[in-house]
């Protein structure tokens, strides 16, 4: 046999070899890139729940402090001298405006929930600038120190008058009232809560004369703080 036919045998085999090589040796098929992971979120952290005692401030504008910026009301003040004492209490401000007895008597339930271990209770100056019958207002603050002792809240009653064109014969049994229920139910009061306030100065009364500045407040939260430290525990 020829060198020429020995080749052209062998041939067909070269060519599957070659083929072979190429398949081996050649370039990979590209393969789809692995699907990005998304990095595993950090958890937010719980909240650490507030371990002090609660005192809710139950009033009206004067509590809610009407007419002054926000942080300036006398609750807000009062946080800032308990903080500065060292007395470990937060306060919940549940004053608002134009609230009355009435109003107070229907949101016992919203004080309460703030589980509070003291509550100032500062209401009746709107009923009695309506001309509210007294034995009204009475039975309405009585019911609330009632419910709040009932659920073992102390109280501190803050105590407030009228302006003297309301007359004697309505303006004595008002002021009386507190003194009179603090008595009944031995709870701490205020006789009247802007006494260290009122006609001393045109700084600390807005021009209405019945609401605080932002000074006045403060004076009167020193007022409050005055009443409330036997109430305190460090």
């Amino acid at each position: 046999m020829t060198s020429v036919k020995r080749a052209l045998l062998f041939l067909p085999a070269l060519i599957l070899l070659a083929l072979a090589a190429a398949a081996c040796g050649g370039k990979p098929e590209p393969q789809p890139a692995p699907a990005a992971v998304a990095p595993a979120s950090t958890p937010e952290p719980a909240a650490v729940p507030d371990p002090r005692a609660v005192i809710v401030v139950f009033g009206d504008s004067l509590s809610a402090g009407f007419g002054a910026d926000p942080g300036q009301s006398f609750p807000d003040f009062l946080q800032k001298a308990l903080d500065r004492l060292g007395y470990p209490y937060r306060i919940v401000n549940q004053g608002i405006s134009g609230d009355t007895t009435s109003g107070g008597l229907s949101r016992i339930s919203e004080a309460l929930a703030a589980k509070p271990a003291i509550v100032i209770l500062e209401l009746g100056g709107n009923d009695g600038l309506r001309g509210v019958p007294l034995a009204n207002i009475r039975s309405n603050l009585a019911h609330m120190i009632e419910g709040f002792q009932k659920a073992g809240v102390r109280i501190l009653l803050a105590g407030i008058t009228l302006p003297p064109n309301y007359g004697p014969d309505y303006i004595k049994p008002f002021d009386r009232m507190y003194r009179e229920l603090a008595a009944s139910y031995h709870v701490p009061l205020i006789p009247f809560l802007l006494r260290d306030v009122a006609l001393k100065g045109a700084d600390l009364m807005q021009g209405d004369g019945i609401h605080p500045t932002a000074k006045g407040n403060e004076i009167v939260a020193g007022t409050v703080l005055t009443a409330l430290k036997p109430l305190l525990k460090k």
